[in-house]
């Protein structure tokens, strides 16, 4: 894996919130109603997911 990867979570219109790399991340995705980062790791990305559904803003998958 490339060290330089970054990664963003992706709440879609469902309420599920996703983690993906940056380069899937697209402006245009009607699909995507927010989305957090990005993150240095996937680990962090994680973390920071695990944050987002106990504050209530993301459902689990």
């Amino acid at each position: 894996m490339d060290s330089t990867q970054t990664w963003h979570i992706v709440k879609h219109n469902t309420g599920n919130c996703k983690i993906v790399p940056s380069e899937q991340v697209r402006d245009d995705d009607t699909e995507i109603i927010e989305k957090w980062g990005p993150f240095a790791s996937q680990e962090e990305a994680i973390a920071r997911r695990i944050g987002l559904i106990r504050a209530g803003k993301c459902q689990p998958v």
